[in-house]
């Protein structure tokens, strides 16, 4: 249905501009009933939209700073693949201090949801030390050789904890930060894994010791190479997996 789906969040509601950083959505600016928000269209499915939409709701209840789901003119928080989020001001981390406190809210997002179902067709990435497939991770269109080493990295991870992590925090378009509040956007790579993913962040900021920072950083940018393959970006961090 595209677009037109807007309609179903009222009279006065319409997109303004297209905002960049989008990959895998449409993400424009609109205005909904003299307010501005953001709306999102993409080819997620009803479950997968549910899971994302319950999980914001439910963290803005807990206190956590994310765009929350508005409710269409009827009371559901999605629509023929078009959501609507309220808008967050702020800028991104620039300091060792910023990014300190990035890490201090992902922390926060990971003690709050642990046992969290995992998002529809999703997999985590130790499930993919024997799983070939996932929502945009197909293992066997990778060297064999990538996979193992990609494996090797996963590996590390056994026997820990999951939880929900936001899948991209490292990338400084994806926080809004005031001098109040960190706020996480963009959750479309959000899923229940193992929360070191989320703490590779610029500087050490989620201070891990030397051992620690290794294997989060091999699982990372293992987790990046498959879920993005074969783009540049994806071969440059297959690149950064040691070999086996």
């Amino acid at each position: 249905m595209g677009w037109e789906a807007l309609e179903q969040w009222g009279d006065d509601v319409a997109r303004i501009e297209p905002l960049a950083g989008g990959v895998a959505n449409d993400v424009w600016s609109v205005r909904v009933n003299g307010h501005l928000a953001v709306g999102r269209l993409g080819a997620r499915s009803d479950p997968d939209l549910a899971w994302e939409t319950t999980l914001l709701r439910r963290l803005d209840r807990e206190g956590l700073s994310v765009p929350v789901p508005i409710a269409t003119t009827d009371g559901r928080l999605f629509a023929d693949g078009v959501v609507v989020m309220t808008y967050v001001e702020g800028g991104p981390p620039e300091t060792a201090a910023d990014w300190r406190r990035v890490a201090d809210s992902l922390r926060r997002l990971h003690r709050l949801t642990p046992g969290w179902p995992q998002r529809p067709g999703w997999r985590s990435s130790t499930d993919l030390l024997h799983a070939e497939t996932a929502t945009r991770i197909d293992l066997g269109a990778m060297p064999p050789e990538g996979v193992a080493r990609c494996r090797a990295a996963w590996a590390r991870l056994v026997g820990r904890q999951t939880c929900v992590v936001h899948g991209n925090p490292n990338n400084p378009g994806n926080v809004r930060m005031t001098a109040e509040r960190v706020a996480l956007i963009d959750w479309d790579e959000s899923h229940v894994d193992v929360p070191d993913l989320d703490l590779v962040l610029p500087r050490n900021a989620a201070g891990l010791a030397d051992d620690a920072y290794d294997i989060a950083a091999q699982a990372s940018a293992a987790w990046e190479a498959a879920v993005c393959w074969d783009d540049e970006y994806a071969v440059k961090r297959l690149a950064d997996v040691r070999a086996v």
